[in-house]
């Protein structure tokens, strides 16, 4: 079952301090990761309750996502980037794509499930695991709660080891093995490094759950990375694999039972297998998130890793490689478990002309509608708000060397038809999604460096942007740039929406020969 914010409340004032203490090796290291986390959401703004207790594009085969939009009762252009009007807690069934963060997507039945961080803009809510469904992915409908509250074993094994669990719960994972459900959960707490895993089941993707125990503990003196955010990958062979981990040390990688969904080894933690690069022995931002996929065309498992702080620079990275338990590798062909920042970097905060932008986009779901054709769903926060968080779904493309690359806009309904060589032609805006190392956390990252939209024109002979030297081509569906520089970009091409104008329009999106992600759509 379901709940529907029938429980008592209680409200706390959030307030962000920074507790001292922790390492990671020999560096110190602020321990306010969890803080810095998704507790205090959003400082002074947010209160936080509890209730009592494939090369080819999108990987082939036929697409089973509904395309045709839905009966016109429904608005598209009623989903707006703030929502103050709907923000109280009264209005919570008019969520739908509001107050989502983390959020862990499936397909399960018709429907599209999406479970997410218990969050919500300037009021209380209720703790629990947020849930909404949708069957076109873009119309979604606000069901309810997982739970009633922080489950008590969960609670239990925070206050038994000294501390206070927080009143939400974080960054759920929702897996089907066969009949079965298995809704993976963080529960934390503000002092260090103190979090665990839990694990519930059902056969109703609304429940209800029982709870099965924990999976993963972590302590401020254990050696290893902080256990919340899991995701959880099943092999061809049946072998159950858990990613999980936030700072202190990286992401890590444990293996599950698969008729249990716990660890297969009693008390362990796994090892790590992705970390990031050091500014003068202190992170260059934080590393956790992680989401795995297993790409059966392209026979490889991707690793998507969310960096930087959550409210400004958050930005998702990916790698891939051929084993569950890694070594995972970057587009230059490193171990992402070595101490450097890597690319490529496939969505981070950025800003098309007229529009305010989006920031904190990052921590990733990606899922597949059954047929291949992938999508990657993640918060976003509007630049005129950051406490405003809405969920954003986009289609996932992958290059001809086996990248993903994700759409500039959201999804709206757009089908795979291929686009005309006469169509490129005219007025675009370009984004290269570029980077600026900030070391830090919310008190270094205030600003989310927003990638700022370039104009961009194709003109009918072959050149771009007013020069005889910048030539462009195209063999449907990839769009080459190749400038004067010596820079060459590939790029995807297809129908979109141009959700900053309310209207139709063609999008592109790509690497280039260096690595960075470009993004456009045409105006």
């Amino acid at each position: 079952m379901l709940f529907r914010g029938k429980c008592r409340m209680r409200t706390s004032m959030s307030s962000a301090s920074r507790p001292k203490g922790g390492s990671f090796g020999t560096t110190p290291w602020n321990e306010t990761i969890t803080i810095m986390r998704k507790l205090f959401w959003p400082a002074a703004l947010l209160l936080l309750v509890s209730c009592s207790k494939g090369g080819a594009h999108s990987g082939g085969g036929t697409d089973t996502t509904t395309n045709n939009p839905p009966p016109a009762a429904f608005d598209i252009n009623s989903i707006e980037d703030t929502y103050a009007d709907v923000s109280a807690f009264t209005y919570y069934p008019k969520w739908g794509p509001y107050n989502v963060h983390d959020p862990s997507i499936k397909k399960i039945g018709d429907y599209y499930y999406c479970y997410s961080t218990d969050v919500g803009y300037g009021i209380t809510v209720p703790a629990g695991i947020q849930v909404r469904r949708s069957k076109d992915l873009v119309q979604w409908q606000f069901v309810g709660w997982a739970f009633n509250g922080v489950p008590g074993v969960a609670a239990q094994y925070i206050s038994g080891n000294g501390g206070t669990p927080n009143t939400g719960i974080w960054a759920p994972y929702i897996l089907k093995v066969g009949s079965e459900l298995r809704l993976y959960y963080s529960v934390s707490s503000s002092t260090c490094k103190l979090s665990t895993i839990g694990l519930a089941t059902a056969t109703d993707p609304q429940g209800p759950w029982t709870q099965k125990g924990l999976v993963v503990n972590s302590t401020c003196s254990a050696p290893m990375t902080n256990a919340i955010d899991p995701t959880v990958v099943i092999t061809p062979s049946g072998e159950h694999w858990m990613y999980y981990g936030s700072a202190y040390d990286g992401i890590y990688v444990v293996q599950l039972d698969p008729a249990t969904g716990l660890t297969l080894k009693a008390g362990d933690v796994g090892k790590r297998i992705a970390n990031r690069g050091f500014t003068n022995s202190n992170y260059n931002g934080n590393i956790e998130g992680a989401e795995i996929i297993y790409n059966s065309a392209l026979q490889k498992y991707f690793l998507f890793i969310a960096y930087d702080w959550l409210e400004t620079k958050y930005n998702v990275r990916v790698a891939r490689g051929d084993k569950p338990d890694g070594p995972f590798y970057d587009l230059n062909g490193v171990d992402v478990n070595t101490n450097i920042d890597h690319t490529p970097m496939i969505i981070a905060p950025y800003q098309f002309s007229g529009h305010g932008g989006w920031q904190g986009t990052a921590h990733c779901s990606v899922f597949d509608d059954g047929s291949g054709h992938y999508f990657i769903a993640h918060q976003g926060r509007p630049g005129v708000n950051k406490y405003f968080m809405d969920l954003h779904v986009r289609k996932l493309f992958w290059t001809s060397d086996g990248w993903p690359v994700a759409s500039p806009e959201r999804y709206a309904w757009e089908g795979d038809s291929t686009i005309a060589q006469t169509s490129l032609v005219g007025d675009w805006e370009e984004i290269d999604l570029g980077y600026r190392v900030v070391p830090g956390y919310a008190n270094e990252q205030v600003s989310p460096d927003f990638q700022v939209a370039v104009p961009l024109s194709l003109a009918a002979d072959g050149t771009f942007n007013g020069s005889g030297s910048n030539k462009w081509s195209y063999t449907a569906p990839w769009l080459t740039l190749n400038w004067s520089s010596g820079r060459a970009d590939q790029l995807f091409v297809q129908a979109g929406r141009d959700w900053e104008n309310k209207k139709a329009t063609i999008i592109f999106t790509g690497l280039n020969k260096d690595g960075m992600a470009v993004w456009g759509k045409k105006k």
